[in-house]
């Protein structure tokens, strides 16, 4: 149990990460959707595999196809639908059909051998919905008319969600061999950028810097975090927990000065909070002894 606990924190550690996702990504400049996955995405996996080649573990990227089609399928996959939902839907609503993927990771473990899916997980995962859907109409989103976008952005949830839990089945295939997949998704990403867009560089120090940290923390460190995490951790409770993401980005717009704080804000942190200690048991009454 001490193991699962420390991977499920490690997952939890992802989800920290990604939730710096929004503020860096603005402080890159204007470079384009595909040039920014494919660099952060080099930069992560570049320095996975500084790190493998370090240890001299570099043989965990021999891989069966399987794997590798899993990995960089679902990474690669997940991105780009994900940025063409942003280019045909309103960003706010297709984040919003996005973030589904954490529900769909509580409902889809229940396929996972020796996994069962019980009431407090679902319970959990739509409160946290719930959350997220209040911060969403706070800030005066809503859905007007009907556009494919959002049929991306729910294909892209689902992608990730199948991603992360079928991870489970290659529990024997170490992290480390993430840097391979971040690699490959880099190069495909790079394929698209120079089929489709513009190539634009960050213009001053501090573009650069941020890009840096997009790399090595949201589209680098990350993914080796939640791979371990979605492998050895409570799976159902990281895809509660990771409703705390968008919450959290919300906070670190706010302490950049993008965004304000008010009591959508805190309504959804509380609903976040809540609906993780529900699908943990925390909120279960004690058992009297004897």
């Amino acid at each position: 149990m001490r193991a699962q606990g420390s991977a499920t924190l490690a997952g939890f550690g992802a989800i920290l990460l990604w939730s710096a996702l929004a503020v860096l990504t603005t402080a890159t400049g204007a470079m384009p959707p595909f040039q920014l996955t494919a660099v952060t995405f080099a930069t992560g996996g570049l320095a996975g595999l500084a790190v493998l080649l370090w240890r001299g573990e570099a043989s965990v990227l021999a891989q069966p196809l399987a794997a590798w089609a899993l990995g960089t399928g679902g990474l690669f996959l997940y991105h780009a639908l994900y940025f063409a939902a942003l280019r045909t839907a309103p960003p706010a609503e297709a984040g919003l059909v996005n973030y589904l993927w954490p529900l769909l990771i509580v409902l889809f473990s229940a396929l996972l051998p020796g996994e069962s899916l019980r009431l407090r997980h679902v319970a959990g995962a739509l409160t946290g919905l719930a959350g997220l859907v209040v911060l969403f109409v706070g800030k005066g989103g809503g859905f007007s008319g009907l556009s494919p976008g959002y049929a991306l952005a729910f294909a892209a949830a689902f992608v990730w969600a199948g991603y992360s839990v079928a991870s489970r089945r290659f529990a024997h295939v170490p992290s480390g061999a993430v840097a391979g997949f971040c690699i490959a998704t880099s190069l495909l990403a790079g394929a698209l950028h120079l089929a489709t867009e513009r190539t634009v560089w960050p213009q001053n120090p501090g573009q650069w810097a941020a890009l840096a940290l997009l790399g090595l923390g949201p589209a680098g460190a990350a993914f080796f975090l939640w791979d371990h995490g979605v492998k050895r951790g409570d799976i159902r409770l990281l895809g509660v927990l990771s409703y705390a993401a968008p919450v959290l980005s919300t906070l670190w717009l706010v302490a950049a000065g993008q965004a304000e704080a008010g009591w959508p804000l805190a309504f959804a942190c509380a609903m976040i909070v809540a609906g993780a200690a529900v699908a943990s048991g925390g909120l279960r009454p004690k058992k009297k002894p004897g």
